[in-house]
């Protein structure tokens, strides 16, 4: 199966986390964080941390070590809180 992350096809296997293809696609960071834009990837692996946030189909603070990949599913890379859409 496979969904898309920043628009690059990834593949993933029934039941794989979106963190866990991820990282065997060869990614290791997509979330930047909000003070000094630092990227961060998995870090505990185990939902506890929030390193690994991204968008999920517009959903933002998608934990990607707990979200489970499926196909067709459109994932981007998370900048800052993920909320833009809502700054003043």
């Amino acid at each position: 199966m496979e969904f898309r992350f920043d628009g690059e096809p990834i593949r993933a296997e029934p039941g794989q986390t979106v963190g866990a293809a991820l990282v065997a696609a060869g990614r290791r960071h997509w979330r930047t964080t909000r003070r000094d834009a630092a990227p961060r990837g998995l870090f505990c692996g185990i939902g506890i941390c929030f390193d690994c946030l991204v968008t999920v189909n517009g959903h933002p603070n998608r934990r990607a070590c707990l979200t489970e990949a499926a196909a067709g599913d459109q994932v981007t890379t998370q900048e800052g809180t993920g909320r833009d859409d809502l700054a003043c």
